[in-house]
């Protein structure tokens, strides 16, 4: 380079909000630090801060000290303290697309009101990062990312174009040796000049010929505050051809081009170990918390916030702000990945299971009021999918007199419905004395006993007895001061016979038809003798069980003595073994995977025997249980598991519905031992060369291998959250998801792995065998060794072709998203109301992520797998339509046809906002 050259040093802090040291004990922290460094930049206008590019640290400093707010507003004004983006600095693979996008676009929003964003996609310690992320960041308006994790080794200047898979690329800044490269540069003020020279000479290699913008220096580390004569330190350096000043990430990149002409381009997700650790073991650590993430997701972004978007109920949006608020926090980089203390894993799930009680509480406002209209002998039933569809439902009725049972619709269609259970009828028969009578009728609250509702009673005198009928619907008329007026009339008996006696009824699964985003009503009716229980309406072939062996038409599935499956498709498709279970050690930590250096693989069971629950023809079950001896533990000192065992059981059961391609299998077990792994194993039907994960609006492709070169053993386990395919010509298998999960091509290809579990027992471990250095503190974390019940819950889909053809995402979507069903509260004598769409969307590899209220409008967002269009349309007639941006800003208007449809062409991987004006 001519001239000198200008370095920006960038004083700053890392803050991970919790980690090894739960939230309220870090915000004490916090505190301290930010008064510090407001203090001083109140005294010294020459100090700079860039706030980690997270609001929270911003809003947790200020819960505390409110007073505060407006000098923090005027340091973001005057260009001095740099806030945002992020609400949270978050791990992009352990959450939903749409959960990023309402991250960003609250970090904006709130950054906003403390007088503006950073403009800058900083993500500094992120474990990896998605393909997705350059599209996200340029569509809420973002010219720059700014990474560390996760570069691949052939990226050898400080900047390169990382590009989406849609083709969006933005500029990216790599900060070599991390966001702390110039941690240590006024530690001691007589060194200064001398580490000033050093860091010159280090960051100058990342330039290129020509290129004289500014050298950026990250100068802070985790939770550290900068040296409160920074500026006069700064200023005594003398570095030869070096200009050093103190400046904000925001002053720096206000330095840097936007374009990416010239820039090497790094296509897709960021996932090397070349340049750094990216600590792939967080994905299956802690599992229950990705599961209560994926579960809590679901809820709020694919049923509470169309329920209320499309019906009308503004009056909820505040319960959908706390659940959003919950799920950005818990999204947070040391949070929802496990990697903690076990004080802040438990505080991750309780605000997950509170995002996920504020999303059912909406369900519930809306659904009650929508199935207001519905008799009370019927439900109300919810499709979350943009697709009107036919799919089974699982109720508890009123059984019929005699004879089988249907579920009726408005048109008077009958859908026979398969008989799952029958409930009790006698919930209680005791005999007591006379003088507990009284005692017995205070159980009687209003009109309920026992869970139900009093629809008549009894006292029968002669044979002493006094008899409650309870049903889900009672007579409001009942007052138990009757019953006690006609039991003192009753003079005589000095012991009473209690009976409780519910009206007979039975849970029962039926397949029905449910409008796009709607609703339908259906309820209970009595089939002649005789009527077969079947399918109908859309004619699937019923489900039966022969033996060991499922079939429907379009999957058969057989257990195998070993206890493993064999799945086998009418077109040939044919693969065995699927389902094996490997157990092994593992003596690593929360951040790595290490087995130790004489493992012991235990994957034969010692028994198996096959139970069938459920015998079609709507849905048939088998319960496969296996016996297992498991080492009870790792002697991590040894290298070795130990030679004691655990008799552990493992239930998994296989789930085959009318209809469905696919099989459901729930795997449960108590585990009772620590320090090891658990596998699911599918041989493929043919070996794979690569595998396609879903995840955060993208399908990604990976190897059988990572890229190394950095401090830690490369091993090429990944993250996918809706589903992950791999095989070949000759068949393929789809693993559907519900939540983050890893998985591994194993045996050159040939198998995929699961993980089910990972059972460790310290945060980070110093010495650690495919790892170099400690990833953090040395703290015993005994609750991640997740003993006790633990269940994992995924389909799988035997398939020809390519994933995209073979409409895997469409399978996956009906896999994760059940019909919700709401009981009907209206009058019994009432017909059924009609069935309602609420919102469509149709095209060819078009996947639809949420549905939104925005400012008096609908907001979808959706993501297309290939070059199409989608067509859009509603319930109610479409008045306007535009597109938006990622942040809701509207955009380019668009036509609306005269059917009320409107029509939206879509590059491949193009993530699209459209808005709808609907009529009331």
């Amino acid at each position: 380079m001519d001239g000198p050259t200008e370095i920006i040093v960038v004083p700053h802090t890392h803050w991970d909000r919790e980690w090894y040291e739960p939230f309220q004990r870090f915000r004490l922290r916090l505190v301290a630090l930010l008064d510090d460094v407001f203090d001083r930049m109140a005294t010294d206008e020459r100090q700079r801060f860039t706030l980690d590019g997270q609001l929270a640290a911003v809003d947790d400093y200020l819960e505390v000290r409110p007073e505060r707010r407006e000098q923090v507003i005027a340091l973001v004004r005057a260009g001095r303290l740099a806030v945002g983006p992020w609400q949270i600095l978050l791990d992009e693979f352990l959450c939903s697309g749409e959960n990023i996008v309402r991250n960003l676009e609250r970090g904006l929003a709130r950054s906003a009101a403390l007088g503006g964003a950073m403009p800058v996609g900083y993500l500094p310690d992120m474990f990896g990062h998605i393909a997705q992320m350059p599209q996200l960041l340029a569509g809420a308006g973002l010219a720059h990312a700014c990474v560390f994790r996760g570069v691949p080794d052939r990226v050898r200047s400080h900047a390169f174009a990382w590009q989406s898979p849609d083709g969006t690329t933005i500029r990216t800044e790599y900060l070599p040796g991390g966001y702390g490269n110039a941690a240590g540069l006024m530690d001691d003020p007589r060194l200064v000049t001398r580490r000033a020279t050093d860091l010159a000479e280090r960051l100058r290699g990342w330039r290129s010929t020509g290129d004289d913008t500014p050298i950026l220096a990250m100068y802070g580390t985790d939770h550290a505050a900068p040296a409160p004569d920074a500026p006069d330190r700064l200023a005594a350096a003398a570095v030869d051809g070096v200009r050093l000043r103190l400046g904000t990430l925001a002053e720096y990149f206000a330095t840097q081009p936007t374009t990416v002409d010239g820039l090497p381009t790094v296509a897709g997700e960021l996932r090397s170990h070349a340049r750094a650790n990216i600590l792939p073991g967080v994905i299956s650590v802690r599992a229950h918390l990705k599961q209560a993430m994926g579960r809590a997701e679901r809820r709020v972004e694919r049923y509470a916030e169309p329920l209320a978007a499309l019906y009308h109920d503004p009056s909820v949006q505040r319960f959908l702000d706390m659940a959003w608020t919950r799920l950005i926090d818990a999204s947070c980089h040391d949070s929802v990945t496990g990697c903690g203390c076990d004080e802040t894993a438990e505080q991750v799930a309780a605000r997950l299971a509170e995002a996920d009680q504020l999303g059912r509480a909406v369900c519930d406002l809306v659904g009650a009021r929508l199935a207001g209209a519905v008799p009370r002998d019927g439900y109300l039933l919810f499709n979350p999918t943009p697709a009107a569809r036919t799919a089974l439902v699982r109720l508890d009725v009123e059984a019929p007199a005699d004879g089988p049972v249907g579920l009726a619709g408005a048109d008077g269609r009958v859908a026979p419905a398969q008989v799952l259970d029958q409930a009790r009828t006698l919930l209680a028969d005791d005999v007591v004395p006379a003088a507990d009578l009284p005692a017995i009728l205070t159980r009687v609250h209003g009109t309920e006993l026992y869970g139900q509702e009093i629809t008549g009673w009894s006292v029968s005198p002669a044979d002493a007895t006094l008899t409650f009928q309870v049903a889900r619907h009672g007579d409001p008329a009942f007052d138990v001061e009757d019953v006690r007026l006609a039991l003192a009339a009753a003079t005589g008996p000095d012991r009473w016979r209690v009976r409780i006696v519910a009206a007979p009824r039975m849970t029962v699964a039926a397949l029905v038809d449910v409008p796009a985003l709607g609703h339908a009503a259906v309820r209970p009716v009595a089939l002649p003798p005789g009527t077969p229980a079947g399918p109908a309406p859309d004619g699937s072939t019923p489900v039966a069980v022969a033996g060991r062996t499922v079939d429907n038409g379009l999957l058969r599935v057989e257990v195998a003595e070993d206890g493993t499956l064999r799945l086998s498709t009418p077109d040939g498709l044919s693969v065995a073994g699927v389902g094996r279970l490997v157990d092994g050690g593992d003596v690593g930590d929360s951040y790595n995977y290490a087995p130790p250096a004489a493992d012991e693989l235990v994957d034969k069971p010692r028994a198996v025997r096959t139970v069938v629950v459920h015998e079609g023809p709507v849905v048939a079950v088998l319960d496969v249980i296996r016996e297992y001896r498991w080492p009870v533990g790792a002697d991590v000192d040894a290298g070795s598991r130990r030679v004691e065992r655990e008799t552990v059981t493992v239930t998994t059961r296989v789930e085959v519905r009318a209809g469905e391609p696919f099989a459901r299998l729930r795997l449960a077990f108590d585990n009772r031992c620590d320090d090891h792994r658990v596998r699911l194993h599918l041989p493929l039907p043919a070996p794979a060369r690569s595998s396609y994960a879903e995840g955060q609006f993208a399908v990604v492709e990976r190897g059988l291998t990572a890229e190394g070169g950095g401090g830690e053993v490369p091993l090429p386990t990944f993250p996918a959250s809706g589903f992950v395919a791999a095989g070949g010509a000759e068949g393929s298998l789809a693993v559907l998801l519900t939540q983050p999960t890893e998985y591994e091509l194993t045996e050159s290809g040939r198998e995929l792995a699961i993980t089910v579990l990972r059972a460790i027992g310290m945060l980070s471990r110093n010495r650690h065998a495919l790892r170099d250095e400690p990833a953090g503190p040395q703290l015993p974390t005994p609750q991640a060794q997740c003993r006790g019940e633990r269940s994992v819950e995924l389909a799988v889909l035997p398939f020809r072709g390519d994933w995209d053809s073979a409409r895997v995402p469409a399978a996956a979507e009906a896999y994760r998203h059940e019909l919700l069903a709401f009981p009907g509260a209206g009058d019994p004598s009432a017909g059924l109301p009609a069935p309602v769409t609420g919102l469509t969307v149709d095209g060819d590899g078009v996947t639809l992520t949420s549905v939104r209220h925005r400012d008096g409008r609908v907001e979808l967002r959706m993501v297309a797998t290939r070059d199409t269009a989608a067509v859009i349309g509603a319930g109610r007639r479409v008045r306007g339509a535009s597109r938006a941006d990622l942040r809701g800003r509207p955009g380019e208007a668009l036509p609306v046809d005269g059917d009320g449809l409107v029509r939206l062409p879509l590059r491949a991987w193009e993530i699209a906002t459209v808005q709808l004006d609907l009529t009331s």
